[in-house]
């Protein structure tokens, strides 16, 4: 009998740069073999934020494979197989976004903006820090539910 392949979930974000990042680490870790986790941005950066990647090195995460790219690449017919799409920030969530291979499930998670935020040093550190954990309380419920029973 053949093994299940791990669900394909894809965070989205307009730059890629922060908040869709930080949830692919989280669900990375969080998700173990069940799920295979990615980003893209309909605009992304040229590269993460630096803090995005301070504040997964600080929790322990390996973060040399993450790296800013457009959604176009999840798009096209050869395509990872991707079976949820969750945006994480209203801009892309309102975007028209491509259709994608296979039909996946969209869901939509309104996050702010840590890359927007504008605080002193100490506070955007802190700032970062709460959409992750906000992020990743998101991710400990979703790996919970059963996706054999979602239409």
């Amino acid at each position: 009998m053949a093994e299940a392949r791990p669900i394909g979930v894809l965070f989205l974000c307009t730059g890629n740069s922060a908040r869709s990042i930080l949830a692919e680490a989280a669900l990375a870790r969080l998700g173990g073999d069940r799920f295979e986790s990615h980003s893209a941005g309909s605009e992304p950066k040229a590269a993460p934020h630096p803090r995005t990647l301070e504040t997964l090195e600080v929790r322990g995460y390996e973060t040399g494979a993450f790296r800013s790219k457009s959604w176009d690449v999840f798009a096209a017919d050869d395509a990872l197989p991707i079976d949820v799409v969750i945006t994480v920030c209203g801009n892309a969530a309102n975007e028209t976004c491509p259709v994608w291979p296979g039909a996946p499930i969209a869901a939509h998670w309104g996050v702010e903006d840590p890359a927007a935020f504008e605080g002193t040093e100490a506070e955007t550190v802190d700032f970062f820090a709460a959409i992750h954990d906000e992020l990743a309380a998101k991710i400990e419920a979703f790996v919970e539910l059963d996706f054999e029973t979602i239409p």
